[in-house]
């Protein structure tokens, strides 16, 4: 079933012609959105807002992708970085003149600048300071999360002002789809035993991890309040592009999911 347009009052201020897309009551009157499947020209694997620079869709309908995704905020163009599953964060004031930093995260002060990150399961996050004028958007896989990726953001966001931080974690693969071994949970419990909370029983003998309550009590440490959206990229083929999908369907490659945010 296609996704439905946003109604007019969800879509914020962003274009009414943008890809449909879903925003955050906790980022109110601050540009963003996180965009799915459709809206784009892709085919096949990646219909069709496919908004991977990384994937093997055509190059050229990965370019509209993103231009569509970028006219949703009346920009020519979405910023974003070569993404490593790594704590690295970046501060973006302008397009980049040559390749792309090897990060996770984005921070910008910058009005009218589009950053972006791109997801297919991991946890998209966007962060903002309205009234510091601070905006930032990061990757959080399990690693990332992990590894310190949120705590970096704002720590950055931080230096540069911000303040009254809200948070919103966008689409992403939760626990009823995230089957994990036993080494997985070992390596988040022998960290923090108290990690074991996001860990539940499966249908099998595997555990199924929360990776949104994870990141959410992280930013949660640094007095946060995160919004959780309710979708699960997995579990919803239509809305979301998702990695681990992909792979269980026998798919060679993946279409990326896009969140975006600007001043």
């Amino acid at each position: 079933m296609p996704i439905q347009p946003e109604p007019a009052a969800a879509r914020g201020v962003l274009s009414p012609n943008a890809p449909p897309h879903l925003t955050s009551t906790a980022l109110a009157g601050v540009r963003h959105g996180f965009f799915g499947r459709e809206g784009g020209v892709s085919n096949g694997i990646y219909a069709s807002l496919n908004a991977g620079t990384g994937s093997k869709d055509d190059p050229d309908a990965v370019v509209e992708n993103r231009r569509r995704i970028a006219a949703a905020f009346s920009a020519e163009a979405l910023i974003g970085v070569h993404q490593i599953h790594s704590p690295n964060v970046v501060l973006a004031t302008a397009p980049w003149p040559g390749e792309r930093p090897q990060a996770d995260a984005l921070v910008t002060t910058t009005p009218g600048l589009v950053i972006s990150v791109l997801t297919a399961d991991c946890a998209p996050v966007l962060l903002a300071d309205a009234k510091a004028g601070i905006v930032a958007a990061a990757h959080a896989g399990w690693k990332g999360a992990i590894g310190g990726v949120l705590e970096a953001t704002v720590r950055l966001m931080h230096e540069h002002g911000a303040k009254n931080i809200a948070a919103a974690i966008g689409p992403t693969i939760h626990q009823n789809s995230y089957e994990v071994g036993p080494e997985f949970e070992a390596r988040f419990v022998s960290e923090n035993a108290a990690y074991a909370r996001f860990f539940a029983p499966g249908p099998s003998s595997r555990a199924h991890f929360d990776l949104p309550a994870f990141c959410a009590s992280r930013l949660a440490a640094l007095d946060i309040d995160a919004e959780i959206l309710p979708h699960d990229t997995y579990a919803a083929p239509q809305r979301w592009h998702s990695c681990r999908r992909a792979a269980h369907q026998g798919e060679t490659d993946y279409g990326r999911d896009c969140a975006a945010i600007a001043l």
